[in-house]
């Protein structure tokens, strides 16, 4: 049975991979780094740090990692505030809404910094309908490692085998699979060529798993 729904952010609930594509750039500019465009897509749901880290050691930087994440964090600073583009994904709210509805613990898994979890959570009123919210950012391993969901469904209080995540890249897909819980793949508009031949089910729109129809998969 269904008790818990563990949601990423990036993606799943807000359409924040473009603004996080052009801070990544204009940081990449910064450095003089030439980042292929495959490349850049396997970043997609590894924490920032976990990012620039990757790129000191393949571009053989001198520099540490903090530098370039403080590039990009500020550069995506600017970007959050300025971008009137910036919205949730369709359907999005509806989906939290009925699941709070029908008391089902909701818990943000997300890669992002908690300062800008709580940014978004505050732009779209998110706070009153989430038990928890858990930045990878602060956690030893970042996606595709399951540590963060391992410690959502822990926080959730529910048998991982009563939890759910909603996914829509490659390496949070991978971190669910791992961790052994069951996950939806989100195909995102704004994720490009990720891998959802991990995920248990496989939706583009949010309808597909209302809570009247994820029910009937956990009974």
């Amino acid at each position: 049975m269904i008790k818990a729904v563990i949601f990423d952010m990036d993606g799943v609930i807000v359409n924040s991979e473009p603004l996080h594509k052009k801070a990544y750039y204009k940081m990449f500019k910064d450095f003089k780094l030439n980042v292929s465009k495959s490349l850049y897509e396997s970043f997609t749901g590894k924490s920032t740090y976990s990012i620039c880290e990757q790129l000191c050691f393949k571009f053989n930087l001198s520099i540490p990692p903090d530098e370039l994440v403080d590039s990009k964090r500020k550069h995506f600073k600017y970007i959050f505030e300025n971008d009137k583009s910036f919205k949730m994904i369709d359907g999005a709210f509806d989906l939290i809404k009925d699941y709070y509805k029908n008391n089902l613990k909701l818990v943000l898994a997300s890669s992002a910094s908690m300062l800008t979890i709580n940014k978004v959570f505050e732009r779209f009123d998110l706070d009153k309908f989430f038990f928890a919210k858990i930045s990878g950012a602060d956690l030893n391993e970042s996606k595709p490692n399951p540590e963060i969901f391992l410690k959502a469904a822990k926080i959730s209080g529910h048998n991982k085998k009563d939890c759910i995540v909603i996914e829509d890249s490659t390496n949070g897909i991978i971190a669910a699979n791992s961790a052994g819980i069951f996950c939806i793949g989100y195909k995102s508009k704004n994720s490009f060529n990720q891998n959802y031949s991990l995920a248990d089910l496989v939706i583009s729109n949010f309808n597909q798993i209302c809570f009247k129809e994820i029910s009937k998969k956990f009974k």
